[in-house]
């Protein structure tokens, strides 16, 4: 199945279904395919019921958001302010 760019998301991707509806929502490429295969390894509502209760980014220090941007290998973080950090992290 090729995805919205032409491509075929590969083997990997457990729900290609799933993977497509969320690239074209705006998901990063790693991101559609992790939950894509988490709803293909349980079912679709167990993995939208998973939602955590984190805070909003906009409540986090900039020091915190800088620590997560690292964690996730987010380019640039040295240089963002709190707005682009978040944007960053949303984003990712």
């Amino acid at each position: 199945m090729a995805t919205t760019d032409g491509q075929d998301p590969g083997p990997s991707v457990k729900d290609p279904e799933m993977y497509e509806a969320l690239r074209h929502d705006g998901a990063s490429k790693g991101k559609a395919a992790r939950i894509s295969n988490a709803a293909a390894a349980t079912s679709r509502s167990e993995v939208g019921a998973k939602g955590g209760e984190s805070g909003s980014y906009e409540d986090w220090s900039v020091g915190d958001l800088h620590k997560r941007a690292a964690e996730i290998g987010i380019d640039g973080r040295s240089t963002m302010n709190k707005a682009a950090l978040i944007g960053a992290l949303r984003s990712h």
